[in-house]
């Protein structure tokens, strides 16, 4: 069931908080997947250890470490797409009751009929979605990375060595990506429940994620370890 409500008859306070919350999800992962080479991101940092990982594990002997942690990055991304699923489900079926629909109505504001309420959760369920995709996607990207990884060369002096354990970095980077992208899809989602109290409550939501994602990105505690070098 969709809303019977053209986009554009939406009230110009709505409209301006759509647009705010999807220009901050959009500047807010062009930041952190490209950073300013003064201020790199964490995400950023992250991809060098990943590429660190995959060298040191061409000498690692035996290599179940590296295994046991290309498997449990493997199960994070499970674990949240499958969040995903059960979430996405609990809005459909909320947008086919038109009887729960306009009882939130009545409940949180005043002026919004269920038409409106119901457009507000498919936001909510499009964020969800793409979060969906891209943690499935970064699930079968680590699965990529696992093979790659099983197709390195166990002679650190064999020419391919170090060649799969590059080529299995930046798959193992890729994925990583992928699965940050969902995350920030997630908060998000989250922001986008507030427009469910209003158009300035979804602003007031959108610019605190983006905030906080920015913050751990670039001003967080666990950075400035990242960032420590040998005395």
């Amino acid at each position: 069931m969709m809303p019977h409500l053209p986009l554009m008859s939406l009230p110009l306070t709505d409209l301006l908080g759509l647009v705010v919350l999807l220009s901050l999800w959009a500047i807010t992962g062009f930041l952190v997947e490209h950073p300013p080479a003064s201020r790199i991101s964490v995400s950023r940092l992250m991809a060098d250890y990943r590429r660190d990982w995959m060298r040191q594990f061409v000498t690692r002997s035996p290599r179940i470490f590296d295994a046991n942690v290309i498997d449990s990055l493997r199960q994070g991304t499970a674990f949240f797409a499958s969040a995903c699923m059960i979430a996405i489900g609990g809005g459909v079926a909320l947008i086919g009751n038109a009887a729960q629909l306009q009882g939130l109505a009545r409940d949180l504001t005043l002026e919004a009929d269920s038409r409106i309420i119901e457009l507000r959760i498919i936001l909510v369920l499009a964020f969800l979605a793409n979060a969906l995709l891209k943690f499935i996607w970064a699930h079968r990207l680590f699965g990529y990375c696992s093979i790659l990884m099983a197709a390195v060369p166990n002679e650190a002096a064999d020419p391919l060595a170090y060649h799969r354990a590059e080529q299995a970095a930046e798959i193992n980077i890729t994925a990583a990506k992928s699965f940050n992208r969902g995350l920030r899809s997630i908060y998000f989602a989250l922001s986008a429940l507030a427009w469910l109290l209003g158009p300035w409550a979804l602003m007031l939501a959108a610019a605190a994620t983006s905030l906080v994602l920015l913050r751990r990105e670039f001003a967080s505690l666990s950075r400035e370890v990242m960032l420590r070098r040998l005395p």
